[in-house]
């Protein structure tokens, strides 16, 4: 899809944040738009924010550099960890396999750390971290969670942890401590089922949640003493209306049994409110100023849920195009300025950025992973180095995966990452 297109409506995302001074991609059909049509929309608005990263992404993706990484103008990558390897010379943990979601978390020395699930199975899974200290580099690298299946993605939390999701049908959430400190505890009232992924809403205080199932739902729980996931009330999603092209009001039910055991044969939680909407493999999730963004596989979209609202619609889908520049959409990240980057798994295996007034921009491009996936995009809290994983690496297996660093002209500090909310200082 060539760069000048956008989307000719803006729906309910743009007038829900445009008090938060934000603008994001419009929904629905896509039209030629010239540069004073741009000034009037948003376009200019956003080239001020940061011309020289606009200007790179508009230029188009640069070859790819010495790590197999197409990126914009005055960017660089390097390789931060290999599975099978010490991320630390002379280290005793060594990075896992099939590198998945991730986050960041701030330290009181000025660094940062950046946690990894690994999607093995056979209680072979878990979850790894990476300490940086404030100049870049690695430090220190060790196990936050072990023996759990399958772990996707997850989500940061307000009070700096991480949730772990296990992405099978008895699939738990478990809550980590990235800095290695105090011992993951699974939070059962988060539901039983193949878990994807979960945003935190800090205001409303309640949790949402994606199922990585063809027929999955959508998610969202309300603890009984927040920030405590302990106990609390897991409701599933019904998007009312059958046309899916407007934005549709959302009714929430109660699920009656969110710990089905499915050995004694009962009812998977996805398949207990009859009214529930189906959600066609969900994926990565992320909150930013009152928005849940998400996607599904199965179609290929992102959708987003008003949490003021109550309001959902479809931001993006790649029907809307001849030849999408963004299919195969797993995890997905915003940043604090309302872009939404979403990563392939599949597709031309890109990190794409959806920006004001519907430009859809690849950000990055990995070059000879065709069997590999893009996962666990994050950025350090400061907002000048994005992390990432190519899980399978060029060997297109679990012991291939590669973690990256991509360093270069972002928002010089105003873009920090953190669902709308500042990250815990470790003590």
């Amino acid at each position: 899809m060539a760069l000048g297109k956008s989307m000719d409506r803006r729906g309910f995302l743009l007038r829900a944040m445009a008090a938060a001074g934000v603008l994001t991609v419009g929904p629905r059909a896509f039209a030629s738009i010239n540069e004073a049509t741009r000034a009037v929309h948003g376009w200019e608005r956003l080239r001020a924010m940061n011309p020289q990263l606009i200007h790179a992404l508009r230029a188009g993706l640069e070859p790819p550099d010495a790590n197999g990484i197409r990126l914009p103008a005055g960017f660089s990558s390097r390789v931060v960890a290999r599975t099978g390897q010490p991320p630390v010379a002379g280290g005793s943990y060594s990075w896992h396999r099939a590198p998945d979601g991730g986050a960041t978390f701030a330290t009181s020395d000025g660094g940062w750390i950046y946690v990894s699930n690994a999607e093995v199975g056979s209680a072979q899974g878990g979850c790894g971290a990476l300490r940086f200290n404030a100049a870049g580099d690695v430090v220190d690298a060790y196990s936050i969670l072990s023996g759990t299946s399958s772990n996707c993605a997850g989500g940061a939390t307000p009070w700096g942890t991480w949730i772990s999701c296990e992405e099978t049908d008895s699939g738990h959430s478990w809550e980590c401590d990235p800095y290695g400190v105090r011992p993951a505890v699974k939070r059962a009232a988060l539901g039983t089922f193949k878990h994807e992924a979960i945003a935190v809403d800090p205001v409303a205080q309640r949790v949402y949640l994606t199922e990585d199932q063809s027929s999955g739902r959508f998610y969202r729980f309300t603890p009984a003493a927040y920030p405590d996931f302990g106990t609390g009330l897991l409701e599933v999603a019904e998007a009312v209306g059958a046309d899916e092209n407007v934005p549709r009001a959302v009714t929430w039910h109660a699920v009656p049994n969110p710990n089905p055991d499915l050995a004694l044969g009962q009812t998977a939680t996805r398949l207990q409110v009859a009214q529930s909407t189906v959600f066609k493999g969900g994926e990565g999730i992320y909150f930013h100023n009152g928005i849940v963004f998400f996607t599904t596989k199965g179609d290929n979209r992102v959708y987003a849920y008003d949490t003021r609202s109550g309001m959902i619609e479809i931001f993006y889908d790649d029907a809307w195009f001849a030849q999408p520049e963004l299919t195969g959409v797993d995890n997905l990240i915003v940043d604090a300025k309302g872009f939404v980057y979403v990563a392939e798994d599949g597709g031309n295996l890109q990190l794409v950025l959806l920006a004001p007034e519907g430009q859809v921009l690849p950000f990055l491009q990995v070059v000879g992973q065709d069997s590999s996936e893009i996962a666990g995009p994050a950025f350090s809290p400061d907002g000048s180095r994005l992390y990432f994983s190519s899980q399978r690496g060029t060997t297109g297996q679990s012991s291939g995966g590669i973690t990256y660093e991509i360093s270069g002209p972002f928002y010089a500090g105003d873009m920090i990452l953190q669902s709308g909310f500042e990250p815990r200082i470790a003590q």
